[in-house]
C-alpha cells in the first residue's frame, strides 16, 4: 500500500488499535486536540478507514502486531506519511478468559500469543519508532509514549494469569524505558480497570462489582481512558508513570 499525504504542519500520534473502542476514543481525543492521527487495526479495516474520513486529518494502516515485519511496515509508512511523530500510544492488545485456577488451560500457545501482542510488540514499535521520537522531541518538549496496560497488571486480577502478567510486564517495561529514553523520550503508562466496550457488556459480575464497590459507583467510559492519554501526552514532566484507572476500586 502506497500513502501519500502532505507532511503535517501539526504534531502526530500513532495510535495503535484505533478502530473501535478504548482506541477509537484515543484517537478522537488526540485529533480534536489538534493532532494528525495515525489509525491502525489488525482485521477492522472498514471500521479504521471510516474513522480516518470522520475525523480528516487521519489515515488508517492495517497491520498484524504479532509479526515483526509488520511493525516495522506500520511505523515506516506513519513516518512516511506524515514526516514527523511525535506521540506513539501502544492501545493494541489481546486477552482471553481462562479461570485462574485452570492451570492447563494457560498452554505455552496462549503464554507465547500473549505476551507476544501486549509485551513484546509494544517494546519493538517503541524501538522502531524511536529515531522520529527523538527528532520531534523540543528544548522542553518531549516527544511521548504511552502504554495502555491493565489494573490487572498491578493487582492479582485479570480475565487470566498470562494476560495479567503480560500486563504487570508492560508496566515494568513503561517504567524501564522511561528511564532509557529520558529526557528527549517520556514513557507513562495508563492502567484501566473495567471499561465500557461492547466487549464486556456481557461481563454482568465486574458490572456489578464496579456499581457496588468502587468509590466512583461505575465502570469508566472510554473517554474517561482517552482524558487521561490526553493528560499524559499534554504533560512535558511526567514520566515512568502508571496511572491506574479503576474508579477507586484498589481502595476497597
Amino acid at each position: 500500500m502506497t500513502i501519500a499525504i502532505t507532511p503535517a504542519s501539526r504534531p502526530v500520534a500513532l495510535v495503535t488499535g484505533s478502530a473501535s473502542g478504548i482506541g477509537a476514543a484515543i484517537a478522537r481525543r488526540l485529533s480534536g486536540d489538534g493532532f494528525a492521527v495515525v489509525l491502525h487495526s489488525r482485521s477492522s479495516v472498514e471500521a479504521g478507514r471510516a474513522l480516518a474520513a470522520e475525523l480528516g486529518q487521519a489515515i488508517y494502516i492495517q497491520a498484524d502486531l504479532a509479526q515483526d515485519a509488520d511493525r516495522s511496515r506500520l511505523v515506516q509508512q506513519a513516518v512516511d506519511a506524515w514526516g514527523r511523530l511525535d506521540v506513539l500510544v501502544n492501545n493494541a492488545g489481546i486477552s482471553q478468559v481462562i479461570a485462574h485456577a485452570d492451570l492447563a488451560a494457560a498452554t505455552p500457545d496462549i503464554w507465547h500469543a500473549m505476551h507476544e501482542v501486549n509485551v513484546v510488540a509494544p517494546f519493538r514499535l517503541v524501538a522502531l519508532a524511536e529515531s522520529a521520537l527523538r527528532a520531534a522531541a523540543q528544548p522542553g518538549r518531549p516527544a511521548c509514549v504511552v502504554n495502555i496496560s491493565s489494573h490487572a497488571g498491578v493487582r492479582p486480577k485479570g480475565a487470566s494469569i498470562p494476560y495479567a502478567a503480560s500486563k504487570a510486564a508492560l508496566n515494568h517495561m513503561t517504567r524501564l524505558l522511561a528511564l532509557s529514553l529520558a529526557p528527549e523520550i517520556r514513557v507513562n503508562a495508563v492502567a484501566p480497570g473495567l471499561v465500557d466496550t461492547p466487549l464486556t457488556a456481557s461481563w454482568t459480575q465486574a458490572q456489578q462489582l464496579w456499581k457496588e464497590r468502587a468509590p466512583m459507583r461505575r465502570a469508566a467510559s472510554p473517554e474517561d481512558i482517552a482524558q487521561l492519554v490526553a493528560m499524559l501526552v499534554e504533560s512535558n514532566y511526567l514520566t515512568g508513570e502508571i496511572l491506574l484507572s479503576d474508579g477507586g476500586l484498589n481502595l476497597t
